[in-house]
């Protein structure tokens, strides 16, 4: 968890920023990522050159050559801005080097096409630099909340129905879906990458043991995230993030999930976490064929979900958020793409969530929905859960508060699950309730969640109207004598 010390750091380095005239917060956090990588290059070669010193063998990990001294983050941060300046934008200088490295950088140094060095001045970068080194970053846990923390900084939605989702959100999720050891996990819209940094975190708490083993660390390390996002800045923010919460081999696919260049895509994953695109059309002759098979539509946030049941093998999982109208939308597409989950595959639960769970970014009403690929149905009951409360207010300040619904959330989930999904839990009253598929199917496969929940209205006994008539007779008669006494004394 982040310090307040920390915390404290991190806000001038920001303020820096935005007074040096670096005012866009995707910007100010790439060019952050740019130079924590700078950074980390120097401390693995030291540690490297340390290791070999007392070992007497030769360094295993070079980012820098003898020559390249000057390029080292504990020699240029000694410098003249000017002079630190220089080094980063003349040609083979730093920030070329950084472009340079490559596979041995990890797959974030792979990211590199495109990257821009965007801080204006000299006295700027000296000011950035002494404050990032002033953060104690060793340990992987330091690392990932100060880029955890960094993240929460973007107050504005993409241009594509992007935002940041909550992260006691996607902790929610994770926790649900409980992942295993030999799962492949892929967020086919990763942004950031939150959903595979907390699905990487879920072992560290719960299944620590796991790291012992040299295969799952294998797996770990390499095969068990996956990633798709089209944006190359989010794509080096989501690399480092995952760099610093120690998998630096993750696979990254950088399209766009739907597109035909991404139809490899298919049958790899054994959990998807995914928050898509809420928002926007596509050219539906853009669109990869197999995806139009299952749902013809240009809406996005459908057209995901067709991805999702794409990507995922037969046995798979998945828990994804969606806009409430995915839930009840009456399009032939909104029915198809329900009623292919529901028939052909295993519908387990849906989460509703209330509409300020993403403000400031968007007040849209969104819900949670878990599933399982199966390809031959067994869609029992629906498990349905009312959230009217996470922990913060819902509003665009969102603050904390003491009402939270995710400990009841996870707890219900649990006993659901338990039961493998086979009995009724809960009256219809409660926030907490299943539904039956068959009654599912009589609502034309309509799943939001006021369909089914009962409100219990409260009785009220109000007065027989000649008892009330005469209190207003009453009151009326009590005004005219104290204005009657206020004239007097008037004279």
């Amino acid at each position: 968890m982040i310090t307040g010390e920390l915390k404290s750091k991190i806000d001038k380095l920001w303020e820096t920023f935005w007074t040096g005239g670096l005012s866009n917060p995707l910007s100010v956090i790439e060019q952050v990522t740019y130079l924590i990588f700078i950074r980390r290059m120097d401390e693995k070669q030291r540690a490297a050159e340390k290791a070999a010193a007392l070992l007497g063998t030769p360094v295993k990990q070079t980012f820098f050559n003898p020559e390249q001294e000057e390029l080292r983050w504990n020699s240029f941060k000694q410098k003249h801005p000017d002079d630190m300046f220089r080094l980063f934008t003349q040609e083979n200088g730093v920030f070329d080097h950084m472009k340079s490295v490559g596979a041995k950088g990890g797959v974030f140094a792979e990211q590199m096409k495109g990257a821009t060095f965007m801080i204006p001045t000299g006295l700027l970068l000296q000011k950035v630099v002494d404050l990032l080194d002033a953060i104690e970053i060793e340990d992987r846990d330091t690392m990932g909340d100060l880029y955890e923390y960094l993240l929460s900084k973007i107050a504005s939605a993409g241009t594509n129905g992007q935002f940041r989702t909550p992260r006691h959100i996607i902790k929610m999720m994770v926790d649900m879906m409980q992942p295993k050891r030999t799962d492949k996990i892929l967020d086919p819209s990763c942004g950031t990458a939150g959903f595979l940094v907390a699905a990487s975190e879920y072992f560290r708490e719960h299944d620590k043991d796991a790291f012992m083993d040299k295969a799952f660390r294998h797996h770990y390390e390499n095969e068990m995230f996956i990633g798709v996002e089209f944006d190359p800045i989010m794509q080096r923010i989501g690399a480092m993030n995952l760099q610093l919460h120690g998998i630096d081999q993750p696979r990254l696919i950088a399209k766009d999930a739907l597109s035909e260049s991404n139809a490899e895509l298919k049958e790899e994953a054994t959990l998807i976490l995914a928050n898509p695109p809420f928002k926007g059309s596509l050219d539906l002759d853009s669109v990869e064929t197999s995806l139009k098979t299952v749902v013809k539509t240009k809406k996005t946030e459908l057209l995901f979900l067709a991805l999702i049941l794409r990507a995922l093998e037969t046995g798979g999982r998945c828990a994804a958020i969606l806009p409430d109208g995915v839930l009840f939308g009456s399009s032939t597409a909104h029915k198809t793409i329900r009623k292919e989950i529901i028939e052909n595959h295993r519908l387990e639960g849906i989460v509703s969530m209330p509409s300020g769970v993403f403000k400031p970014y968007a007040g849209v009403s969104t819900a949670v929905m878990i599933f399982t690929k199966t390809g031959t149905g067994g869609t029992d009951r629906v498990w349905f859960y009312d959230m009217k409360a996470d922990g913060y207010s819902l509003d665009d300040k969102r603050q904390a508060v003491k009402d939270n619904d995710i400990p009841a959330i996870l707890e219900g989930w649990k006993a659901y699950t338990d039961t493998a999904g086979k009995e009724d839990l809960g009256k219809r009253t409660e926030q907490a309730f299943t539904v039956p598929v068959d009654e599912i199917r009589e609502n034309d496969y309509d799943l939001s969640i006021n369909r089914y929940k009962e409100i219990v209205y409260e009785e009220i006994a109000y007065d027989p109207p000649k008892d009330i008539i005469a209190r207003i007779e009453q009151m009326d008669k009590e005004r005219q004598t104290a204005l009657e006494e206020l004239k007097g004394l008037l004279g």
